[in-house]
């Protein structure tokens, strides 16, 4: 049996959770500023120090001190010295930083086929019948077996689809070309928030963030998001094509010591917001099954009531910081909080949640039997890595010194769609043109066989009337002459 995550102190009792659990998911909630970013950073190194890789948003740019060891911090200190840990010493992590815009870690990229109809619908903020040609659109290039890697494939598929909509509808469907415009639209206000560059190739390859390091721990994959997290839509696509592409990429693995990997989302109610209903359902049988697959998820937001309640009532290990009950809002959270927790005959809940001091937590692990542990009234455990971020040379050094540097770093752009279609209209083009070259030289030729024809008809008709005109001469010559010689005579 492996040993117990240290999260937490409760009365000098270590309050710990399980690996073989830790694929049954989790929440960690609380106001701003109430401690939730260093709950994670603890959490995420332990998962590292056993060998299982992390995959964590980074939307402040807090957590990059995670590649670096710690010290030289007050509250550390005082914490260490406040729950007696004597084996405790500052170290840093393996760390993988990426970024969707290249510029603070490894480029990530996803194709348009692989990202879908779904969840680009949901990223364009399309309608019911926008989301219906959008997916007719899919089709039509899958049967074709034309490869959408990126923005312009897509746009030259509607336009190729707009030029034919006739031809198509018959077989798929109606095809409106105000839908199109409206889906056009939406691709350019995309590629202007520069949400362009997720898309193309290389792909980002599963097996690279659940990468360990020569030591056997599991490698910290940073997302960062401080930029990302400006376009929400684009934010939460990637996290929900990421968790879908886990799930149907990875085999099942039954129920292992420890997790393959581990997700952490944070602002997790953004991925909810606004979501349609059959996106819901798809995330929340993801969410359900994926464990099965050896991956834990782990949500990380302001108030449980933002997951929704076929979700939350999936994450089985909880972290719950300070709730303050200012508004009738509050209030329902504080209660809904309280009533998620196993109850300890000692502990008012729900008066506790409104109390807890920053760095203090209501802490509910799952037991070997996956019940969950009475609630405790906690201390988290601090880092043994930096809290606050790298800088920025420091960041720019481990990205340099990966062994996936240089991998992502420059985009490929292979024949897909786009290079089909405008070799197609070329091709095109060149036989319009051939046809009307050909055409004017028929033209050209029937003028000059008309004029050839008009020439020699010319010719002929002013040779027989100098013919004529001479000959007429002459016999009008000889009856004058005659006459003149016959009088004479």
């Amino acid at each position: 049996m492996n040993k117990k995550l240290t999260i937490a102190q409760s009365k000098n009792i270590d309050l710990g959770l399980l690996p073989q659990m830790a694929n049954r998911h989790g929440l960690i909630a609380g106001a701003t500023g109430t401690g939730k970013t260093v709950t994670l950073q603890s959490l995420a190194e332990q998962f590292s120090q056993i060998g299982v890789p992390v995959f964590l948003t980074d939307i402040k740019g807090d957590l990059s001190g995670l590649s670096q060891a710690g010290g030289n911090n007050q509250k550390v200190e005082a914490r260490i010295k406040e729950l007696d840990i004597t084996d405790f010493s500052y170290q840093s992590n393996p760390t993988i930083f990426w970024d969707v815009f290249g510029k603070n870690g490894h480029s990530v990229r996803v194709t348009i086929s692989d990202m879908g109809p779904l969840l680009l619908s949901r990223l364009l903020e399309l309608n019911d019948t926008q989301t219906g040609i959008l997916t007719i659109v899919f089709m039509i290039a899958d049967d074709r077996g034309w490869l959408l890697l990126d923005i312009k494939d897509l746009r030259s598929m509607l336009i190729f689809v707009s030029e034919n909509a006739r031809e198509f509808s018959t077989q798929y469907g109606k095809i409106s070309s105000s839908s199109i415009s409206a889906i056009q639209r939406k691709l350019i206000q995309l590629v202007h928030e520069g949400g362009d560059l997720l898309f193309g190739e290389p792909m980002l390859n599963l097996e690279d963030l659940m990468a360990t390091d020569e030591h056997g721990r599991g490698a910290i994959n940073i997302l960062t998001a401080d930029v990302l997290y400006r376009t929400p839509r684009l934010y939460t696509t990637l996290l929900l094509w990421l968790l879908s592409e886990l799930f149907e990429n990875l085999p099942e693995a039954g129920d292992l010591k420890q997790p393959k990997l581990v997700l952490i989302f944070d602002e997790a109610h953004l991925l909810f917001n606004n979501a349609p209903d059959v996106l819901l359902e798809k995330i929340e049988q993801v969410v359900r099954l994926i464990r099965s697959k050896a991956v834990g998820v782990y949500f990380v937001s302001q108030n449980p009531i933002d997951i929704p309640d076929v979700i939350l009532g999936q994450l089985g290990n909880r972290i719950q910081h300070a709730l303050r009950a200012f508004t009738p809002r509050d209030q329902k959270a504080v209660k809904s909080a309280a009533n998620t927790f196993r109850a300890n005959a000692e502990i008012n809940v729900e008066t506790a949640i409104s109390e807890l001091s920053v760095g203090e937590a209501l802490v509910s692990f799952l037991d070997e039997e996956g019940r969950p542990a009475p609630v405790e009234i906690s201390k988290i455990i601090p880092p043994k890595s930096r809290i606050g971020p790298a800088t920025q040379s420091e960041r720019q050094q481990i990205i340099s010194n990966s062994a996936i540097h240089g991998y992502y770093e420059t985009a490929i752009d292979r024949e897909s769609a786009f290079e089909i279609l405008e070799q197609k209209n070329n091709r095109t083009s060149r036989e319009e043109e051939d046809n009307t070259i050909v055409s004017s030289d028929k033209t050209r030729g029937r003028k000059r066989a008309g004029r050839q024809h008009q020439n020699a008809a010319t010719t002929l008709i002013r040779s027989a009337t100098s013919s004529i005109g001479r000959e007429l001469g002459r016999q009008i010559m000889r009856g004058i002459l005659g006459s003149i010689f016959g009088r004479r005579r």
